[in-house]
């Protein structure tokens, strides 16, 4: 049976109204007494209206211009995958009115990251989406967008306190959790090295939240398993060797790797050439280096993070939001996808 279209004339014979009022109604705009909307809006829910946004988004002649405040993929590879997101969801849009430029930012450098957000504040957008991975320092261009009214939606990295539009990603907490058990099921005693590579992590939030879920796995149970958080510098490969060195001296029994960020083939390549036996490692994403070392058994479990999908739907949220009125989800969790080498080759096949 084909479900009959509701139109505004419809919806006013059964008020008792002018089309008039039930535009002003719909709209919510111009003068419409208490008892004639609240009659409207009865009639509304009644006949199951559903107002023509296709329609509508094609006749309005605007256009928005969205910034994309993003790391620069061409520093770190992780970021091809959302910045690829974020183009494809402008090409499927641009026919309303969505324009999308994008502003990369050296993520290992915050006078970088500062200089794009001040380029972003002089122009005029109607939107922001961003991964805010410098805490600190992006408070103030948050601010400076609340205090314009500017929305923006954050993707990958959450600052829950802050009130965007909407947070599209993983729950980091959630995320360490996954990872503790999949660790738990794979050793049974020794040390658990909770490795953040190239991050700060008094100014990470996210991986804070990835290594509070981890922990809080372990809080009540009672196992042989020791816990240790690590902060390694990649930046001369020969230091970031010397630093893993002095772990395995200093802890004679590291049965695990968690690694917080998408770098687990940097420890896997580390024990592939200090021939370094039966260490297992969960680490993230679905790097060309880290699917390597996971094919080769290096690299026990890859929770995938879905960079494409985040990239995509903060613009997709925003046109929602922009073009078509539409109130958006204020957390969008992307699944937990647990990687091994028997099923990467259909991530690989969905990511794009």
């Amino acid at each position: 049976m084909t479900k009959k279209i509701v139109r505004i004339k419809d919806i006013a014979s059964k008020s008792g109204v002018s089309t008039g009022t039930v535009d002003r109604v719909l709209h919510n705009r111009g003068r419409v007494s208490e008892e004639a909307k609240k009659k409207v809006l009865e009639v509304i829910e009644e006949l199951g209206y559903e107002p023509n946004l296709l329609a509508r988004a094609l006749g309005n002649n605007k256009l928005f211009s969205i910034a994309a405040l993003i790391p620069d993929y061409h520093v770190d590879s992780y970021w091809k995958a959302p910045s690829d997101g974020i183009l494809y969801a402008e090409k499927e849009l641009r026919g309303y009115g969505i324009t999308v430029e994008q502003f990369l930012f050296d993520p290992y450098d915050v006078d970088s990251f500062e200089k794009k957000a001040k380029a972003i504040q002089k122009a005029n957008f109607d939107g922001v989406l961003l991964s805010p991975i410098f805490y600190k320092e992006v408070l103030p261009f948050l601010e400076n967008l609340q205090q314009n009214k500017i929305p923006f939606i954050f993707f990958n990295t959450q600052i829950a306190d802050f009130g965007p539009l909407s947070y599209i990603g993983q729950d980091s907490h959630q995320s360490g959790l996954v990872a503790a058990r999949l660790i738990h099921n794979s050793i049974s005693k020794g040390t658990v090295v909770i490795a953040h590579i190239d991050e700060t992590i008094s100014n990470a939030a996210h991986l804070n939240e990835k290594e509070k879920g981890f922990r809080s796995y372990f809080q009540h149970k009672k196992t042989n398993i020791k816990l240790i958080s690590a902060e390694l510098n990649r930046a001369v490969e020969s230091g970031f060797f010397e630093q893993l060195d002095s772990l395995f001296a200093n802890h004679k029994e590291i049965t695990a790797f968690y690694v917080t960020t998408s770098k687990a083939y940097h420890i896997a390549k580390y024990l592939e050439l200090r021939n370094i036996q039966g260490v297992k490692i969960v680490g993230y994403d679905l790097l060309t280096q880290n699917i390597g070392y996971l094919n080769a058994d290096k690299i026990s479990y890859l929770i995938n993070q879905n960079p494409y999908g985040q990239g995509y739907f903060a613009v997709s949220y925003l046109t929602d939001y922009l073009v078509f009125k539409k109130k958006v989800p204020a957390i969008k969790y992307l699944p937990l996808d647990i990687v091994i080498k028997e099923n990467c080759e259909y991530y690989l096949e969905q990511n794009h």
